[in-house]
């Protein structure tokens, strides 16, 4: 009997010790957009590319990168709708924090409960895995940008650079290529769109592309508005 007659079962392991419906939410994972986070010495960017399949698509409402506090965002490849179930319940999470302790929930904490949160829910009946990995940028205590990345077994990474979803091999090597230690927020995010540009299919413009930042001068996470990112896609050209 092979790993097939394991592959419906969640809470059993197979012969080969492992949890096939865990890999395959990772390959919905590797199915979905491109998503991608670079810490600078003085701040986290985080991006990816929100193309839709038809033009008459109004993506006005479509985020793929949010906030979750002051100081955090987070931004995703694979499945939309679980997404927005764990930025809702990290939300919540971070307000329960706030309310017993009186200060922002550090980012190492997020990523705790979140990844807690995801490896609930490989270890019980009746459910399924996320289908989503995430990549959580944000300010650690001591004032160091961070960048995480959570996978939908709850594993979760601390990462300088990295790329999830379709085409995270080849960024990932572009970000390895481009990646310097002393690199600055401004270059992180130049070198962020030029990543992206790489597997990107068609013409990026600000519409196409989000971008999330927090910077260490005020330690506040915000998006990009579409003509900012314009501006950096200009300059680059």
């Amino acid at each position: 009997m092979g790993d097939s007659a394991y592959s419906f079962s969640l809470t059993t392991f197979s012969r080969t010790g492992k949890l096939l419906q865990i890999e395959y939410a990772l390959n919905a994972v590797a199915n979905g957009r491109t998503a991608l986070g670079i810490a600078a010495t003085d701040g986290v960017v985080i991006a990816t590319d929100k193309k839709f399949g038809s033009s008459l698509v109004d993506g006005e409402d479509v985020k793929k990168v949010e906030k979750v506090t002051d100081g955090s965002g987070f931004v995703y490849a694979g499945v939309g709708p679980d997404y927005r179930v764990l930025v809702r319940k990290a939300r919540k999470q971070a307000q329960s924090y706030y309310r017993e302790y009186h200060e922002t929930k550090p980012i190492s904490q997020i990523v705790k409960s979140t990844a807690s949160l995801m490896q609930e829910y490989t270890q019980s009946g009746g459910v399924r895995p996320f289908g989503v990995s995430l990549l959580v940028a944000g300010m650690d205590g001591d004032g160091v940008p961070r960048l995480f990345q959570v996978d939908p077994s709850g594993a979760y990474f601390g990462w300088k650079a990295t790329a999830i979803g379709k085409g995270y091999v080849n960024a990932k090597n572009f970000l390895e290529k481009r990646y310097q230690e002393d690199m600055e927020l401004e270059d992180a995010i130049h070198t962020a769109l030029l990543t992206l540009r790489e597997g990107f299919e068609g013409e990026m413009n600000g519409n196409n592309i989000e971008v999330g930042v927090v910077s260490k001068s005020d330690g506040k996470f915000r998006l990009l508005s579409p003509s900012e990112i314009q501006d950096y896609l200009d300059e680059a050209n």
